[in-house]
């Protein structure tokens, strides 16, 4: 870390910002947590794990376009109030629910996918305001390196807690104060202050801004690029979360503390790497960081996957969860830099789509094969598979320094010929 680690901490909206959603995060990630565990211990299927996982990701992603356009045309100041509103409705049900009778597996599911369709339109508005946030817009790649470093943060004192909580009170306890964490987020998002929003003409519909955004993100090749690469790394590699809890109490024979570890293990590595990315220079090339952190990413897991010692184990899913961090933190940075003010909502759902719409896709096929070759050998099949989006990466960086061709002027006597054919 260095002097330019916290600089966009400069800005009073932005600190409002990140001190509620840094306590409603870990709140998530310990309802995330309990979510997956009493999946796995009421059904001991790694399938409904998968499903588990698909169900909130997959609503996300359906309706995240939805969103993003949503976010472009209204106020994304309120629309992020409501939806966190919302959330915390959906946090009170869900306690109630577990409270009353632990094994609702198909109820549990049914809320997750509730999140999921206010999640469509939470991240898109979420994302985008950060822009607005920050006083100082060169600050902007170090104010999301500093959420992903609060995310991270979370996720990694979250886990670990909710495993503790588990064994002392239950899981019903983790739901409980996850609903209690919102107070803090609404009560920050209120003390925002942001000049008086100004609507602009909208001469088309909302299918029409859906798709002149998508049209803008084909035409545009550097965000074409970035998005095609996350939702491969989201499909193949960013999914071995989902069999985490079977590690925990299949292989190393453990509890939900075990589970958390690891969940907490993940969140260290990708902290360290939030952290990391937060410290470089203005003029880093990002494009070279995010190619070396995908190799960093797939040597984890091929290492991780069939560590015979527990303790191992731990230390390197969490070197692999440091290269994880660029995957969507440095994609995150190079949409929002890249692309135009008034699009800059759209891009960011078509980033969660990528991201959130392939992942449950993911868990779903990891949790297949994962049924039919073993756990540890799936992993270290999506490691190498990382390997592979890393070279394609590279190829992808060499091809776009070559320099183009220099089309000549025709001679003064060919461009004469022709213009008297």
């Amino acid at each position: 870390m260095n002097s330019q680690t916290f600089r966009a901490f400069g800005s009073r909206n932005y600190r409002l910002y990140f001190t509620g959603q840094s306590i409603s995060l870990l709140g998530t990630w310990m309802q995330k947590t309990a979510v997956s565990w009493v999946i796995y211990s009421t059904t001991n299927s790694k399938l409904m794990l998968g499903v588990s996982v698909f169900a909130t990701l997959f609503p996300s992603a359906l309706l995240t376009s939805i969103g993003g356009v949503v976010s472009d045309r209204y106020d994304r100041y309120r629309v992020l109030l409501l939806t966190q509103v919302l959330s915390m409705i959906q946090a009170i049900l869900l306690t109630a629910v577990v409270y009353f009778r632990a094994d609702a597996v198909w109820t549990i599911i049914g809320l997750s996918v509730l999140l999921g369709l206010i999640n469509g339109f939470d991240v898109p508005a979420r994302q985008s305001l950060v822009y607005e946030l920050v006083d100082n817009k060169d600050d902007l790649p170090n104010a999301v390196a500093l959420n992903s470093s609060m995310v991270n943060l979370s996720k990694l004192i979250g886990p670990a807690l909710a495993g503790l909580v588990i064994e002392s009170w239950g899981e019903v306890a983790c739901f409980g104060l996850n609903a209690i964490s919102f107070i803090a987020v609404l009560s920050t998002l209120l003390m925002i202050k942001l000049p008086t929003f100004t609507p602009r003409p909208h001469p088309k519909n909302i299918l029409g801004e859906l798709i002149e955004g998508f049209a803008y993100a084909k035409n545009t090749e550097s965000i074409r690029f970035i998005l095609s690469r996350l939702a491969l790394t989201s499909l193949l590699v960013l999914p071995f979360t989902t069999l985490m809890p079977v590690y925990a109490k299949d292989i190393f024979h453990g509890t939900a503390s075990t589970f958390g570890l690891i969940d907490s293990a993940i969140g260290l590595g990708a902290f360290i790497g939030a952290l990391y990315l937060a410290s470089l220079k203005p003029t880093t090339n990002l494009n070279n960081v995010l190619a070396i952190n995908t190799f960093v990413f797939g040597a984890g897991l091929i290492l991780f996957s069939h560590a015979p010692w527990y303790p191992l184990a731990l230390v390197l899913i969490a070197v692999g969860a440091f290269g994880m961090m660029s995957q969507v933190t440095i994609t995150n940075t190079l949409l929002q830099t890249q692309s135009a003010p008034v699009m800059r909502g759209r891009v960011i759902s078509l980033f969660v789509m990528a991201n959130a719409g392939m992942q449950p896709l993911g868990s779903l096929l990891v949790g297949t094969l994962s049924e039919h070759i073993g756990v540890q050998n799936t992993v270290l099949i999506q490691g190498l598979l990382a390997l592979g989006i890393g070279a394609f990466h590279v190829r992808h960086l060499r091809l776009a320094r070559r320099p183009k061709p220099v089309v000549q002027p025709a001679p003064a006597a060919v461009q004469e010929a022709t213009l008297t054919v």
